[in-house]
């Protein structure tokens, strides 16, 4: 298999002149705004140019990162971020929001797309989708292991990138609202607080004011780098070294060790631990070995170990990695030498002593090519130094051949640094219509279990259900001509076929509809209606109206969108959904916060983590071991159901989860009398400014 590609994260311009230097084939950059590490020093368009033309010269692919959900009144400047990336001759952009990939589309179309770990690609069919739609890599969900790894490449028709080094969220990405509903700012729209490091405790022991050391929701950082080879065998087209907010130094690290497993080589272990980590590393998810291994903390040895370890890390990035092959021509002739120095991609630059060459009383050649062979402090080596037929050789001193190959380098490294901007087409925004004002949605309701159900008065008001599929057989038939079958968001160790089965078994069983959690199920072929819920994370007009083109019915915005930013999206019929009430899922993971205290085996799959407030949060477990999935739930339910008139939609959802069958149908009563609630409870970010 093809070597991988060596991505590192550059979060500034030091960042990225020691990644570059240290020998990564790509970074991945921000430009202000609009990306996954808002507070990471990102770049500014005449920054990204200026990066763009040092990252080109030396051969490195730079991708910049549009990774972010945005809201209708943001799509005018998430296009003009469009063509300024394209404007510095960006080679990909990484993307998570449908809308940011329409304008790309339409403004850039010689951009390479990247679907951003953010859109929880983690399955064949999810690439296969990314394939359709045209973009041409998937970054891959953190979560996989490598025989899962290795099935979505085998049917992949567009490369597949994957993390090998760097932090870890708990949380799926692109799955997370810890951050925003906890401390309104939001990880989906690049402003991650990073809740998950903070003191949770599955054993319940924390009390306010005393916070304790239990961090049950951190996980170590990730190190694939030994499983290098393994990778490459498996067909990664790319390896993606995680850490926009870290330092040159542990960049500098992390390349240099990519590139000597790579290559074979043995690399310095220590270091790349030093450089940061959280007492160590984890490869839990790769080798499918998960458990209480996987979860660590920073400490201050972890510190210490970084301060001593930074000034040899600054080493690998003192002078630059010589890595693109420079042809040298020389040329005599009685008035003077000439030397022609050509890059791979045939531009030249020639330059002329300033002397003649003078009778020779030895061979002159090895010493001309020991001078010209010395391009260190260049990112060039000498690949060829020939001379060309016609003039006699001659002496020149050393010093004149010294200048002659600074001089064409440094010519030659000017003309690989011109700008290259990607043509850019003209492009209008489409105009999105408002929803007008008034009016109440309907209600509709989304049942965890089926047991869940309220009686015939409560439902015969609803005017639609949701379940999982895995419920739908105790749906009685009567109830099924109103009822979604809602997919999984998370389908890892084959679970997606079992899924595609399951669909395909209830074509004809008399549900309404499915509801599509992740970009890979609009591909599933069903005969079932689709509709986009909330794995989806849609939140602006321009998003909506692309899954309508993709074939949703309907849809429901995510739990992040402001009511003022609802408004927005009203994509033409189809109708808009929104959650009226709901202990919202703050995380949905793979790996088991309760693994840090006991094993699946005798585990109800039921537990909760009490934070250092001394609230409990409730952990729900879809089914044991490495493949179940687990969800961390608000302990505080959303609630809109006395104010259903100022959400601009056609349905409002009231979501249950952990609530028995009782609860669910007062809960009910409160909305369908919009009553206030009798709890406590959130109104999310319903009315966030921004």
């Amino acid at each position: 298999m093809p070597a991988p590609e060596i991505l590192a994260p550059a979060g500034n311009a030091e960042m990225l002149r020691a990644a570059v230097f240290a020998g990564a084939d790509a970074v991945y950059l921000g430009l202000d705004g609009y990306n996954a590490r808002r507070s990471a020093g990102n770049f500014t368009p005449q920054a990204l140019r200026e990066a763009v033309c040092f990252c080109h010269a030396r051969g490195v692919a730079v991708h910049v990162t549009l990774n972010t959900l945005v809201y209708g009144d943001e799509l005018e400047g998430l296009a003009g971020a469009v063509r300024a990336i394209a404007g510095a001759g960006a080679d990909a952009v990484i993307l998570d929001d449908l809308a940011a990939a329409a304008l790309v589309r339409a403004i850039a179309p010689d951009l390479r797309l990247h679907g951003s770990t953010q859109m929880s690609i983690h399955t064949p069919e999810g690439a296969k989708m990314l394939a359709k739609l045209g973009y041409s890599r998937a970054i891959l969900a953190r979560e996989l292991s490598l025989a899962e790894i290795r099935d979505i490449v085998r049917q992949s028709p567009i490369e597949c990138e994957v993390f090998i080094h760097g932090a870890m969220c708990m949380s799926m990405s692109g799955q997370c609202m810890m951050s925003a509903f906890l401390g309104g700012r939001s990880g989906n729209r690049g402003d991650c607080a990073g809740p998950c490091r903070l003191p949770f405790d599955a054993g319940g022991n924390l009390r306010p004011g005393q916070p304790g050391t239990a961090c049950h929701l951190s996980l170590k950082d990730m190190d694939l780098i030994p499983h290098m080879a393994e990778l490459q065998a498996a067909g990664v087209a790319s390896v993606k070294i995680e850490g926009r907010l870290r330092t040159p130094e542990y960049a500098a690290a992390a390349v240099a060790a990519c590139r000597a497993a790579r290559e074979g080589r043995p690399y310095d272990e220590a270091l790349v631990r030093d450089i940061f980590s959280r007492s160590g590393f984890s490869d839990g998810y790769l080798t499918g070995r998960s458990g209480k291994a996987m979860f660590g903390v920073r400490t201050e040895a972890d510190a210490a170990a970084t301060r001593a370890a930074t000034p040899k890390a600054r080493e690998l990035f003192r002078r630059e990695l010589e890595r693109v092959p420079a042809d040298f021509s020389v040329r005599f002739a009685p008035q003077g030498v000439s030397v022609t120095v050509t890059d791979p991609q045939g531009r030249n630059a020639v330059v002329s002593s300033k002397s003649a060459p003078q009778p020779a009383q030895k061979d002159p050649l090895p010493a001309m090519e020991r001078a010209l062979a010395k391009t260190g402090g260049t990112p060039f080596y000498a690949n060829r130094i020939q001379v060309l037929p016609g003039g006699e050789p001659g002496f020149l001193p050393g010093s004149e051949w010294n200048e002659l190959r600074r001089t064409a380098l440094q010519a030659l490294l000017q003309k690989r640094s011109e700008p290259a901007p990607v043509a850019v087409h003209p492009c209008s925004l489409p105009r999105f219509p408002e929803r007008p004002a008034g009016g109440v949605p309907a209600l509709a309701a989304r049942f965890e279990r089926a047991d869940q159900l309220p009686d015939a008065s409560l439902t015969g008001q609803l005017r639609c259900l949701i379940v999982p599929i895995r419920e739908a057989g105790a749906i009685p038939p009567e109830l099924r001509g109103k009822t979604l079958l809602e997919l999984p968001r998370a389908s890892f160790g084959g679970l997606e076929a079992d899924t595609i089965r399951r669909l395909d078994g209830l074509k004809d069983a008399g549900f309404a509809g499915a509801v599509a959690n992740n970009l890979a199920h609009l591909g599933y072929e069903t005969a079932l209606p689709l509709y986009g819920g909330l794995g989806l994370n849609i939140t602006n007009p321009l998003a909506a109206a692309e899954y309508a083109r993709l074939g949703l019915r309907g849809m429901l915005l995510h739990p992040e969108t402001p009511v003022a930013a609802m408004r927005a999206v009203a994509p033409g019929d189809l109708p808009t959904a929104a959650l009226c009430y709901g202990h919202l899922p703050l995380m949905l993971t793979r790996a088991c916060p309760l693994n840090n205290l006991h094993g699946c085996a005798g585990c109800s799959g039921a537990g909760r983590l009490r934070d250092r407030k001394g609230r409990d949060f409730p952990v729900r477990c879809s089914a044991p071991g490495f493949a179940g999935m687990r969800t961390i739930y608000n302990p505080v339910p959303l609630y809109m159901g006395d104010r259903p008139g100022e959400l601009p939609v056609d349905l409002a959802v009231a979501a249950f989860t952990l609530e028995p069958a009782e609860r669910v149908a007062q809960v009910l009563h409160l909305i369908l009398q919009k009553q206030p609630f009798d709890g406590e409870f959130t109104r999310g970010l319903s009315y966030m400014s921004r």
